[in-house]
C-alpha cells in the first residue's frame, strides 16, 4: 500500500489506526484459524502483518519560529520515519509532537505500511502466546512472526544510532517492536494492564509507601477528586467499591505474584498518579525506566530510605537530592560515572515548597527537617564494609546520603535519554541512618 499524505495531524493518525487495527485483525484471525484448523497462513496473507509508518518530511522555505521548546522540533531538513504501534492509545502524544512540525516548520506527513512485522505475542492479549491447546510455541513460529531481539534495540535512546546518508532519520526513540516489547514486559511485571500507567510515575522499593499510595488514592475517590485505584490482578477499586473493606481488598491483590506490582490512581483530568514498587537495587532502577519509557510520562520521582552520611542528619530527615554521584555500574559505558547528573530545579523548588506546605514550616525550622545535596548511588548494599576506601571519594563529592537506585533513575532521564522531555532527576528519601561523617 502506498503512502498517503495527511491533510492534519488528526488525519494522519486516523489512518494509523485504521492501518493498524487491519494488520493486527488479520494476525489475529489467522491466528485462530491455525488455533482451530492448524491451517497456516499463506506467504501473501502473513503481508499483511505490518506495522504502519509514519513519515515526516520537512524541506524549509523559511527560518522557522524559534523555540525553546525540547521536543517536536527539527534538528536538519530531511525525512524523518519510524514505524508505530497503538496509535490510538498514544494519539494524544503523537498529536502533542506532530502539531508543533506542521504549524512551525510546515511539514509533511505521510503514512503508509512498513516493512517491519508484527510478531505474533503481541498481537494477542490473552496470555495465548506460548501456544494454545496441542498448538505450541515452536510450531507458531513457524508461521508467524516472532519477536528478535535483533530487531529490538535502543540505539535511537542511547545515542548511539549512525545516521545514514540518503535514508530517513529516525522520528522516534521507540519504534513499534520496541514499544510493544517494553508493553509486554510492563504488564509482566507490574501485574497491571499497561494502559492504566498514569502520566505522573512514583517508584519506590519499600511497601509501607504502598499501603500510604492506597490510603491516599481511596481518600481521593470518596472525595470525588479521583475516579479509580487499579491494583495488580486487575482489581479495580472505584467511587461505588469505596468502603470500610476497600483497602483490605486492595492489599490482598496478588501483588506477591509480580516483581514490581503497581498501583494506579486514576483521575478525570488524566493527571493520575502511578507507583512502583521496584524492589531494591539499580538494576531494578533500570529494568522498569526502560520500559516505562515508551509511555514517555511526564515525570518519575523515587521516593523511599536512604543512609545518612552526616553527623548533623538524624533518622527521619528529608533528603532532595540535586545531584548524583554513579556508583552503580549500570549505565556507565552511556552516561560516564564522571558526568555530573543535576536534578531539574524546578521541580526541586516544588517539592521543597511541598515539604513546606505539609509541615507549616519555612526557613531555618524547615531546614531542621529537610537537607539537599548529593546522594551517592551504589551497587553494593553493603558498601559499608569498604568505609575506608570510599569515604574519600564520599567526602570529594559532599555527598549527604547514599541509596541504590536514584542515580540510575536520574541517568535515565538525562537529556530526555530515556525519560520524557520533562522528566526528573530526584529521589525525595527520608533518612534511615545517620551513618559515618566525612
Amino acid at each position: 500500500m502506498s503512502f498517503e499524505t495527511a491533510a492534519t495531524p488528526e488525519a494522519a493518525i486516523d489512518r494509523l489506526e485504521r492501518l493498524y487495527e487491519e494488520a493486527r485483525g488479520a494476525l489475529r484471525s489467522d491466528l485462530q484459524r491455525f488455533f482451530e484448523t492448524g491451517e497456516p497462513p499463506t506467504p501473501e496473507q502473513r503481508e499483511r502483518y505490518r506495522y504502519p509508518m509514519l513519515r515526516v518530511s520537512y524541506e524549509p522555505s523559511k527560518l522557522p519560529a524559534a523555540t525553546r521548546r525540547g521536543y517536536a522540533k527539527f534538528a536538519a531538513p530531511g525525512i524523518y520515519s519510524t514505524t508505530v504501534t497503538q496509535p490510538a492509545e498514544f494519539r494524544s502524544y503523537l498529536l502533542d509532537q506532530l502539531k508543533p512540525l506542521v504549524a512551525e516548520y510546515g511539514a509533511m506527513i505521510e503514512t503508509g505500511i512498513s516493512q517491519q512485522e508484527i510478531p505474533y505475542p503481541y498481537a494477542l492479549e490473552g496470555g495465548d502466546e506460548l501456544g494454545r491447546g496441542k498448538i505450541t510455541a515452536a510450531e507458531l513460529a513457524r508461521y508467524f512472526p516472532t519477536p528478535l531481539l535483533a530487531l529490538v534495540g535502543d540505539e535511537i535512546a542511547d545515542g548511539t544510532f549512525d545516521i545514514v546518508e540518503g535514508e530517513p532519520r529516525p522520528l522516534s526513540l521507540f519504534d513499534a517492536v520496541r514499544v510493544d516489547y517494553s508493553l509486554r514486559r510492563l504488564v509482566h511485571y507490574t501485574g497491571t494492564d499497561w494502559r492504566a500507567v498514569q502520566p505522573w510515575v512514583l517508584l519506590t522499593n519499600y511497601h509501607r509507601y504502598v499501603d500510604q499510595f492506597v490510603r491516599l488514592g481511596l481518600a481521593e475517590i470518596e472525595a470525588g477528586t479521583a475516579e479509580a485505584l487499579v491494583a495488580p490482578g486487575g482489581i479495580r477499586i472505584d467511587r461505588d467499591g469505596v468502603d470500610v473493606s476497600a483497602a483490605e481488598r486492595v492489599m490482598s491483590a496478588p501483588w506477591h505474584r509480580f516483581q514490581m506490582p503497581a498501583y494506579h490512581l486514576i483521575r478525570k483530568d488524566g493527571d493520575g498518579v502511578t507507583l512502583v514498587n521496584i524492589g531494591v537495587g539499580p538494576s531494578n532502577a533500570k529494568n522498569i525506566t526502560d520500559h516505562l519509557a515508551v509511555l514517555r510520562p511526564n515525570c518519575w520521582l523515587m521516593v523511599g530510605h536512604c543512609g545518612g552520611l552526616r553527623q548533623t542528619q538524624i533518622i527521619g530527615d528529608y533528603v532532595l537530592a540535586h545531584a548524583y554521584l554513579r556508583q552503580d555500574g549500570i549505565l556507565d559505558e552511556l552516561v560516564p560515572p564522571d558526568i555530573p547528573i543535576p536534578a531539574l530545579a524546578e521541580v526541586q523548588v516544588a517539592l521543597q515548597q511541598a515539604a513546606a506546605d505539609i509541615t507549616g514550616e519555612k526557613g531555618d525550622t524547615l531546614k531542621q527537617r529537610l537537607r539537599t545535596g548529593t546522594v551517592v548511588t551504589q551497587d553494593d548494599r553493603n558498601w559499608e564494609l569498604r568505609w575506608t576506601k570510599e569515604r574519600r571519594r564520599i567526602n570529594l563529592s559532599r555527598a549527604i546520603a547514599v541509596d541504590m537506585e536514584s542515580g540510575t533513575i536520574a541517568a535515565q532521564s538525562i537529556s530526555g535519554r530515556k525519560g520524557a522531555s520533562s522528566c526528573e532527576r530526584f529521589s525525595g528519601r527520608s533518612c534511615a541512618s545517620p551513618e559515618n561523617d566525612g
